[in-house]
């Protein structure tokens, strides 16, 4: 009986050794992530929207943003336009603090990728809860693919079970070898739900206008395509252009 105990505590210590070891990779790799991001101190470029949406047309529009170290967004437009606030100037930590019960995801191994998923806190979202109970009942997850050969995003998925809400595609260009910079991104959403429907047109924010998406549909899908043109990468930015 001894025997026994002792061989339980060794597989005990092995299985809680491997999840610690498990937690130090993933804060290693989130750590690693942002370092990337606070690469460029400052930034300016051009960002060119689509839009692609059943029943809605909006030509494509341009928007002049400019960016700061850790938080400060400014961005330039004129006439109408749409910008999704999902995770598009958020740092990689910020947008991990958002999560728990982080883990990486095994089964999915591929060459110089790696996957984090974790439970999305509900508190942290934008989203207005119509009630207590509505927020114990939902329970996104987030899985975040993370490129180890340039230590950037290049995918995020969230998913209600296995309901796949909203998924964020990245592709990026390096600038001096040293930046990697978004170059394309896409904001893809898949919602049939009413009550879903009706939380998430708020993460769709118009910048002029009202928000194109009728609130009496209780459907949110379509594409926001977004392209960076011209950017200019710890050149500084005048102070007074964050300001109101």
């Amino acid at each position: 009986m001894r025997y026994l105990r002792l061989i339980f505590s060794f597989f005990t210590s092995i299985i809680l050794f491997a999840e610690e070891f498990n937690q130090t990779d993933i804060q290693t790799f989130i750590n690693r992530t942002q370092a990337q991001f606070e690469k460029a101190y400052d930034y300016q470029v051009t960002m060119e929207i689509s839009m692609k949406v059943p029943g809605f047309r909006m030509p494509k529009k341009k928007y002049q943003v400019f960016f700061q170290q850790p938080d400060k967004v400014k961005i330039k437009s004129r006439g109408f336009g749409m910008l999704p606030k999902t995770g598009l100037f958020t740092s990689p930590l910020d947008n991990f603090d958002n999560l728990k019960n982080l883990h990486l995801i095994n089964q999915k191994t591929e060459k110089g990728n790696i996957y984090i998923k974790g439970d999305v806190i509900i508190d942290s979202l934008k989203l207005k809860m119509p009630n207590e109970y509505a927020k114990l009942g939902f329970r996104p997850s987030v899985t975040v693919k993370i490129d180890t050969v340039n230590w950037v995003i290049r995918n995020i998925v969230t998913e209600l079970d296995t309901l796949k809400l909203v998924e964020i595609n990245n592709s990026y260009t390096s600038f001096k070898n040293e930046y990697v910079m978004p170059s394309e991104s896409t904001v893809q959403y898949f919602v049939k739900d009413a009550k879903l429907s009706s939380w998430l047109k708020k993460d769709i924010s118009s910048i002029v206008g009202q928000n194109p998406m009728s609130q009496k549909t209780d459907m949110v899908q379509g594409i926001i395509s977004i392209m960076y043109k011209d950017y200019k990468i710890n050149e500084g930015i005048d102070k007074n252009i964050f300001k109101d």
